[in-house]
């Protein structure tokens, strides 16, 4: 019989967040192992971190949201610092800080009000914004039926997701990782401890950690283990097209939940399903261009009036890993696996809150405790005792 292989840490899911884990934890002065990165398809084709919209924000409402893209956006503004490769050129993500724009109707303006206060309270650039200021700013918004809107002043914007993925892959294999193509199958225990890993072709890898990164899989690789995790696939598509007249915009978030921002001299839209418009769980990539004509078209239309006359180039679509308890991620271990960690449901939050959820695993593997992001109030624990922790601002 051939005799297991054995790592330290093993990571399910090469994408960013698994590759956000390896880059911190190996970077350590203090923690000396060997981590091994197991990933079905390094070259991402279907990856949700290289499909998704590539964007950044600080607007959220709960203090601990904020703070989690805060090292977000360090990363992003300075990837040569945290990413740079001894004798390679330093990483380039092409940050655009162009902003986002929250627009509220009447009854959504309390909490955009309310979510204003807790941003200003923790030190983010935000300005709330009338409809006059707002048609003052962007006279190519209707605001007819928009109370008020709150705009992003800094730390906001969109970036090459694929860039900034291989420059965590690039730095954390330059700090000793290894990277492993194959499928798990099965998460090997005994009683309350994870052992290691079997691929599908029958490897095994013992393992002291095992940490599932495996984005909209991940609720199937906790089932693995015999733990419940509430997270699912579901198809989240991006329209791209281009407009006649050009305008210059942030991010914006309408009033519908559709959302657009510039692409390059384009533009990009999309939005998650809402009330009764389905949203089934699915590892289906396949776009739906119904969803553009019945959807997105109309609200952006209304919302811009230039964006009556539009060419819509393409469209692709990809995953959000959505945690159905709360939409909010899963960071740190199982309470009674405890060496079996998620970092999991960040729910179309994943590029962002990579870098601060990947070294806060890092810190609990080295030191079994958080030492930068206090990130407990997204623990497990929620999940056991069914309480969601209430993220209110979630595109």
């Amino acid at each position: 019989m051939t005799k297991p292989d054995h790592a330290d840490v093993v990571i399910v899911g090469g994408a960013i967040v698994g590759s956000s884990v390896a880059r911190f934890l190996a970077g350590r002065p203090d923690w000396h192992g060997r981590i091994v990165v197991v990933e079905r398809d390094f070259t991402f084709r279907t990856s949700s971190t290289t499909l998704s919209a590539a964007s950044i924000r600080l607007q959220f409402s709960t203090p601990l949201n904020i703070e989690i893209s805060r090292f977000g956006v360090e990363v992003i503004r300075n990837p040569g610092r945290w990413l740079a490769v001894e004798g390679e050129m330093p990483p380039v993500v092409d940050f655009v800080e162009g902003g986002y724009l929250f627009l509220a109707s009447e009854a959504g303006l309390p909490i955009l009000e309310s979510n204003h206060a807790v941003q200003r309270e923790h030190g983010v650039q935000v300005m709330l914004m009338t409809p006059t200021e707002l048609k003052a700013r962007f006279p190519w918004l209707n605001v007819d039926d928009v109370a008020g809107g709150s705009l992003g002043l800094a730390d906001e914007g969109w970036f090459d997701a694929y860039a900034l993925l291989q420059a965590f892959r690039r730095k954390a294999r330059s700090l000793g990782i290894e990277e492993v193509t194959g499928e798990v199958v099965e998460i090997e225990r005994d009683g309350g401890r994870a052992t290691g890993v079997r691929l599908a072709d029958g490897r095994h890898i013992e393992a002291d950690w095992v940490v599932n990164a495996a984005g909209p899989r991940a609720g199937g690789v906790a089932g693995m283990a015999g733990v419940r995790l509430p997270v699912s696939p579901r198809k989240r598509m991006v329209f791209h097209f281009d407009c006649h007249t050009p305008i210059d915009a942030p991010l914006t978030i309408d009033t519908s939940g559709v959302y657009f921002r510039p692409e390059g001299p384009n533009y990009i839209a999309g939005s998650s399903p809402r009330g009764e418009q389905p949203d089934p769980d699915t590892l289906d990539l396949e776009v739906d261009r119904s969803w553009f004509e019945e959807v997105i078209w109309p609200a952006i239309a209304h919302r811009v009036p230039a964006f009556e006359a539009i060419r819509l180039l393409d469209a692709w679509a990809g995953h959000y890993e959505v945690n159905t308890l709360d939409h909010n991620a899963v960071i740190g271990p199982h309470p009674d696996l405890p060496n079996f960690l998620f970092a999991n449901g960040f729910s179309g939050h994943g590029l962002q809150q990579a870098p601060a959820a990947g070294r806060a695993l890092s810190e609990w593997i080295a030191t079994g405790d958080y030492e930068t992001i206090d990130v407990r109030a997204l623990g497990y624990e929620r999940i056991a005792r069914n309480e969601p922790y209430e993220e209110l601002n979630v595109i």
